[in-house]
């Protein structure tokens, strides 16, 4: 069971996108950090774990060429091996800062080159795999071990349709092994396996919704859809192992707590709920328990993310609400 812990404030509400909420645990300092967007500016937030904030502050999306203000479509802090960085997507281009967010070192136009006018203005999807950062549609960025000399040394092609959510987990050295996946607007999910050269696995096809969210887990890829299900594919195969009817409307946000295989769900339906992943020892195969289930009332989720690797707190972002709702297992 989960109780509603203390809120933290936001300056405004989140914008209703999906994936709309990033935290960085930092057990050393025993701090969490928040990022939340709306419009052309996301909200940082640092908080102890009794929920009391500490330091808010606010960053702005990069102009780059254009009239109108650019809007920032994501957040989202990447833990690589030997630094983090904050990444900020906007129409505009690719903003990386060290951690805290004070300090930029790394700047990637999105309206320049020969990509077509739809993908030039467009980001979603953000996640470190090794000593690189993919971005949105798909690049790669190689990341130094510490300054601004970031390269990007390659575009993944792949998708045919803007990029929702990218996905990854350690490969620990193991040869032919999926360690990324990316998701579209059609559904279709595309299975990586990352290093100097990423390589197609296999593509995995829509079936007419879009995938908003996706996650990988010990060769498990759980894809939320648009229209409220969760499928749980194998992915060296691509295979269907399970199919979750969990929620009554789409979902915005899933999160895996890595060191127990809890995935978090999360709906435009007011519903956050939690699963336990395993595999059947004797046949391999992907079994799943619901675990938890919580009602946000009256609110737009547009994020979801669990505070520790454990999974025994999580927070949730909504539309038109001004505040980070926290909750932790009793």
């Amino acid at each position: 069971m989960f109780r509603w812990e203390r809120s933290i404030p936001l300056r405004g509400s989140a914008a209703a996108l999906c994936n709309n909420l990033s935290v960085l645990q930092l057990p050393a300092r025993n701090l969490t950090y928040f990022g939340v967007v709306h419009g052309p500016s996301a909200q940082l937030l640092s908080a102890a774990p009794e929920g009391v904030p500490l330091a808010q502050r606010q960053l702005h999306a990069k102009e780059g060429a254009g009239v109108s203000p650019p809007l920032i479509t994501q957040v989202h802090w990447c833990v690589l091996p030997f630094r983090v960085l904050l990444v900020l997507t906007s129409h505009r281009g690719i903003q990386m800062y060290e951690s805290n967010g004070y300090t930029m070192v790394y700047w990637h136009a999105l309206d320049s080159g020969d990509a077509s006018p739809v993908q030039a203005v467009f980001a979603r999807g953000i996640a470190a795999s090794g000593h690189f950062i993919c971005v949105g549609r798909v690049l790669v960025f190689d990341i130094p071990a510490k300054g601004p000399n970031i390269v990007l040394s390659e575009e993944l092609a792949g998708h045919q349709m803007p990029i929702t959510d990218i996905a990854t987990e350690p490969a620990q050295g193991q040869d032919c092994v999926a360690d990324m996946v990316t998701a579209d607007d059609s559904g279709l999910l595309c299975v990586w396996r990352s290093g100097p050269e990423f390589t197609l696995l296999t593509r995995i096809p829509g079936f007419g919704v879009p995938c908003p969210s996706v996650q990988l887990w010990q060769g498990i890829i759980a894809a939320g859809y648009g229209n409220g299900q969760v499928h749980l594919y194998e992915a060296t195969t691509g295979n269907l192992h399970v199919q979750i009817n969990a929620h009554a409307r789409a979902i915005c946000a899933l999160d895996l707590a890595s060191e127990v295989g809890k995935l978090l769900s999360a709906g435009e339906d007011t519903f956050v709920h939690i699963w336990k992943l395993s595999r059947n020892p004797e046949s391999g195969y992907i079994e799943v328990e619901h675990c938890h289930g919580e009602c946000v009332a009256d609110t737009q989720l547009c994020g979801a993310r669990f505070c520790d690797s454990s999974g025994n707190s999580f927070a949730v972002t909504g539309y038109d609400l001004a505040e980070i709702r926290r909750f932790s297992s009793v």
